[in-house]
């Protein structure tokens, strides 16, 4: 049993609850996304486990989840991005947003998300619980993998995506 925190829209914790309860409830609560690109700027998306509770084989950024109760959220991701990609690297905080997505099986997503940013160049080891695939793309494909196939993409990476350009480009500036 995972317990998720619970915030409102100021990202202030209001209490904690089991995550397939958090999601079946549509409550909101702290999740982060971990963006990671390599050093000719392409991302790293990765394919969600078949085995996954939502969202199965769908691509997505390089690692999401949520701080367990306790956690700072940065640690808490660089945590999970050693768990999930077998990897880790400096993160640089980005943004947040909130949303909320139902899906097909009757959970929903509402989240608080921090977004982190990072470089990495070296090996990659998937967790296979967690990954099926994996792959480097540049923002022009991937963007037009979106437009064309947006079922094969999670939620929060189509709504995350324009977001982090924006962001992107912002710092560029």
């Amino acid at each position: 049993m995972t317990n998720v925190i619970l915030v409102n829209e100021q990202d202030i914790a209001i209490g904690e609850m089991e995550k397939i309860e958090v999601h079946e409830k549509a409550l909101l609560h702290r999740a982060f996304s971990i963006f990671v690109f390599n050093s000719k700027g392409d991302m790293l998306l990765h394919q969600r486990a078949a085995g996954k509770y939502h969202s199965p084989g769908l691509w997505t950024n390089t690692c999401c989840s949520h701080p367990q109760p306790g956690e700072e959220i940065e640690a808490s991701a660089l945590k999970r991005l050693q768990e999930e990609m077998g990897f880790t690297t400096p993160l640089r905080r980005a943004f947040t947003f909130i949303y909320k997505a139902a899906f097909d099986n009757g959970l929903t997503e509402h989240e608080l998300d921090h977004v982190f940013i990072g470089r990495y160049d070296g090996p990659v080891a998937p967790n296979p619980e967690e990954v099926d695939d994996y792959k480097y793309e540049s923002l022009a494909a991937i963007n037009e993998q979106v437009a064309q196939q947006p079922q094969q993409f999670t939620e929060w990476f189509k709504i995350a995506l324009p977001k982090l350009e924006t962001w992107m480009s912002l710092q560029e500036k």
